[in-house]
């Protein structure tokens, strides 16, 4: 996944972090949830994860 800002953006898209949470599960990796919130006018997006050893993790 590139973190290089993207046309002056400063997060990746929820299309790029999907495609990095599908390439985390094809290597085992599985979702606990998704979680999606607001913070004031901020919205929050992020997937909680778990490796295979059961570790958690967040992608965002």
């Amino acid at each position: 996944m590139s973190v290089a800002p993207v046309d002056g953006a400063r997060r990746a898209t929820a299309e790029a972090v999907d495609a990095e949470k599908d390439r985390l599960v094809g290597l085992g990796a599985s979702v606990v949830r998704l979680v999606e919130q607001q913070w004031g006018a901020w919205p929050e997006r992020y997937w909680q994860m778990r490796d295979p050893e059961g570790n958690e993790f967040c992608l965002q």
